[in-house]
């Protein structure tokens, strides 16, 4: 399995920014994708998650109101819409992969990463 992200970029408090995770390899239903995000120095943080099969998402309480996860079957895809984005919200986001059919909250439990898009948030 390969994940690959891609939208980050720089945006100014307020803003919005939608991140994309495509997954290339073996049929995925009964996995769950989990989107976490990592700053120098800090563990990596849940940030959302989403039941491939079942569409059931989770979020973080930071992020809760501002930040939806969907995905796209007929693209392999999960995406992350940032909305009222925050300087504190400036990260490296990786989109993660693990299969159950719900999406754990800590990083250890998944099986792939992609290697990361870059979120910078300006005040």
């Amino acid at each position: 399995v390969q994940l690959e992200e891609s939208g980050g970029g720089l945006v100014q408090a307020g803003g919005s920014l939608r991140l994309s995770c495509e997954a290339s390899g073996p049929a995925f239903s009964g996995s769950a994708r989990g989107w976490f995000r990592q700053t120098p120095g800090k563990e990596g943080e849940f940030v959302a998650g989403l039941g491939w099969s079942t569409g059931y998402t989770d979020y973080a309480d930071a992020v809760k109101g501002r930040f939806t996860v969907s995905r796209d079957k007929a693209e392999n895809t999960v995406y992350l819409k940032m909305n009222s984005l925050k300087p504190v919200d400036t990260a490296l986001y990786y989109c993660a992969m693990q299969y159950t059919v719900v999406a754990a909250t800590t990083p250890e439990e998944y099986d792939y990463w992609g290697q990361g898009t870059q979120v910078t948030v300006s005040s």
